[in-house]
């Protein structure tokens, strides 16, 4: 029997022509105004098909639902976040508290262009996000924070590292969801995105100048 509440995600095949891509990428950019503008307890296959101009049958050939289309849409922008993270916090040509604080403005300005989006994607994660292709996609974003934890603070053990970690991702990603849910005018971004840069810069200055005790 199939379980409902957690539905296959994967998608049904894999595009081997340059015209099953792009069928892809119609449906893909009409899911995503669908979900846009309907929001998430209104999305369905049906609408997605209608506003991409193709069959329900020829988008069920790649996606199997609705979860699976969300899904993909979540892991566009989860690749499309860990690609920022990876992109400036592996730059070993600036100083990483100076990447931190690129980062945290690059992300900030991210959140604000696109919290239609994200803020309607949010409210689809019940569907997958338990899913192991979820967790895998989560992973690897984390790889990158904790190469990072390591080069700034070396001497720190491997559970403050691991914390600071989780902590920073947390607060970037919470509070920039609820600060975008309002329009923000260019001003009001780099001053929130320049205090929240120095409240992480500061965290991390203090452990690295005085790491806690394994004990701790």
């Amino acid at each position: 029997m199939t379980d409902r509440r957690n539905p296959p995600i994967s998608p049904r095949k894999q595009p081997k022509q340059a015209r099953s891509t792009g069928l892809i990428a119609i449906i893909l950019e009409a899911a995503a105004q669908v979900l846009a503008k309907e929001g998430a307890q209104r999305f369905t296959t049906a609408r997605v098909a209608e506003k991409a101009g193709v069959s329900v049958g020829s988008l069920y050939q790649y996606f199997p639902n609705k979860a699976a289309i969300l899904f993909r849409l979540q892991s566009d922008e989860w690749r499309q976040t860990t690609g920022l993270l990876r992109d400036i916090l592996e730059d070993v040509q600036r100083p990483p508290l100076d990447r931190l604080r690129i980062l945290v403005h690059a992300f900030i300005r991210s959140e604000c262009e696109e919290a239609e989006m994200r803020v309607a994607l949010n409210d689809t994660a019940p569907l997958y996000r338990d899913a192991p292709e979820a967790q895998a996609a989560k992973a690897s974003g984390q790889q990158t924070i904790q190469a990072f934890m390591q080069e700034v603070l070396p001497e720190a053990s491997e559970a403050t590292r691991i914390l600071a970690g989780e902590l920073m991702t947390t607060t970037l990603s919470t509070v920039g969801k609820d600060f975008s849910e309002s329009p923000r005018t260019p001003i009001e971004i780099e001053a929130y995105a320049d205090a929240m840069a120095d409240m992480f810069c500061a965290y991390l200055d203090q452990l690295r100048r005085s790491p806690p005790s394994p004990e701790t």
